[in-house]
């Protein structure tokens, strides 16, 4: 239910960013509306004066224009209709240049009329609807008010200025827009991969915890009738039965740990830690390891410096962590052993150090040494086996416990893994 309810929860805030980031750029639109309008106006006032002055004197235009409105068809040979029409044509071109020349490029009428409307010339393409134009009036004077000896009226008529206005700020909205897409498309691309792959997770987990727990019943069997064998045989097979036993042993460690590592990533269990004293655990550690270092010619050397190990742990992951270092100093070894444990307390914080003179890691296999399944180059050292298990579980296990990390190593010189542990605040010095 929890899970869902996260879900839901990214969902909304994702909606209500989405929500908020069209309002505000809706916000922005209007703002750039708003500083097109103004800048039209102002270009317009410039329009303005320049057709004022360029029909105040008498010119080619001007004079054509005086005899369409004066009817007067004594100079040229056509109908005063013809000249009419040459007339409205010629002064829409005209101002049509003017408001070019300002940067307007958009569709115009316009109607030049006397204070007392009467109508002298229209354009070619007229607006049927009135009411939604917007109008701009220039009063003339000169050549063309004194020719009919009224006051002319030219009227400039603009519609559709919104779409006008928008193809002015394009340069804002289309890469606003734009991005809001790519940044929708990105997320959901994100959330998407992000299911994804924790579905994934979730079916390699269960299908590990099927596979592992399938495993543990003929383990348990072999580990019974092995126990039973050490019983009953003579001492010439005893050896052989002791090494059965310690590689069924291995085998359920193996996927003991498994297990705990699919629980982990799958959050379903969580480690119950208590305050107790670390030391004990170590000193056993130190005592089974010694065990086996004598068996296999192991150069093994501990140092525990401090009284007490006061800290706040699970003590069965923790030990397992420890093991699993130490394990690891022994398989990517070749001859001559030699593996030193040291625990140490410094400025409230326990270290353990597990070192060894094996083959050492390369920096380049430093920095994936602690990912899940990756294994190190054992280069001539065939005898390695696992699953690249076992520094994820320790990193995941030290940082469960507010801990970190380390490692030190050289190509052929062997390595050292440091982790640290924060010691209970109660501890007594």
């Amino acid at each position: 239910m929890n899970e869902k309810k996260s879900h839901i929860i990214i969902f909304i805030i994702f909606i209500i960013s989405i929500i908020g980031l069209s309002i505000v750029q809706y916000q922005y639109l209007r703002i750039g509306l708003n500083l097109a309008k103004v800048q039209f106006n102002e270009k317009m006032g410039l329009v303005v004066n320049n057709i004022k002055e360029g029909l105040k004197q008498p010119d080619e235009l001007t004079f054509l224009v005086g005899k369409a409105i004066t009817k007067d068809d004594t100079y040229f040979k056509l109908s005063i209709d013809s000249v009419h029409d040459a007339s409205s044509y010629f002064m829409n071109d005209f101002l049509k240049d003017k408001l070019l020349q300002q940067g307007i490029k958009t569709e115009f009428t316009y109607t030049l009329t006397a204070k007392d409307s009467t109508d002298y010339l229209k354009s070619p393409n007229s607006y049927n609807n009135e009411e939604s134009l917007l109008k701009y009036t220039i009063a003339l004077d000169g050549y063309l008010p004194s020719l009919v000896k009224k006051r002319l009226v030219l009227e400039l008529q603009f519609k559709n200025l919104n779409n006008y206005f928008l193809s002015q700020i394009n340069g804002l909205t289309i890469p606003s827009l734009l991005f809001i897409v790519a940044i929708i498309f990105v997320i959901i691309w994100v959330l998407k991969s992000f299911y994804w792959q924790k579905n994934l997770i979730t079916i390699t987990n269960e299908f590990i915890n099927n596979l592992t727990h399938e495993l543990k019943t003929p383990v348990f069997s072999i580990g019974i009738a092995t126990k039973i064998l050490q019983e009953k045989t003579n001492n010439e097979n005893k050896e052989l039965v002791n090494m059965i036993r310690g590689q069924v042993d291995k085998l359920k460690n193996q996927i003991e740990k498994v297990l705990e590592l699919a629980s982990l990533e799958g959050k379903k269990n969580f480690i119950e830690k208590k305050v107790i004293d670390f030391k004990p655990i170590i000193l056993k550690l130190i005592k089974d390891f010694e065990q086996l270092a004598v068996l296999e010619n192991i150069n093994f050397i501990s140092e525990v410096k401090g009284s007490q190990f006061i800290i706040n742990c699970e003590p069965y992951h923790l030990e397992n962590a420890i093991n699993s270092l130490l394990d690891n100093a022994n398989k990517y070894s070749k001859e001559n052993i030699k593996i030193i444990l040291l625990v140490f307390k410094d400025k409230n914080k326990l270290f353990i150090s597990v070192k060894d003179n094996g083959i050492g890691i390369t920096d380049e296999d430093k920095k994936k040494i602690f990912d899940k399944y990756f294994r190190i180059s054992a280069g001539d050292v065939h005898n390695v086996k696992g699953y690249g298990l076992g520094l994820n579980y320790v990193k995941r296990i030290v940082k469960l416990h507010k801990g970190t990390i380390a490692v030190k190593s050289k190509l052929g010189e062997g390595s050292e893994f440091i982790f640290s542990l924060p010691l209970y605040n109660n501890e007594k010095n």
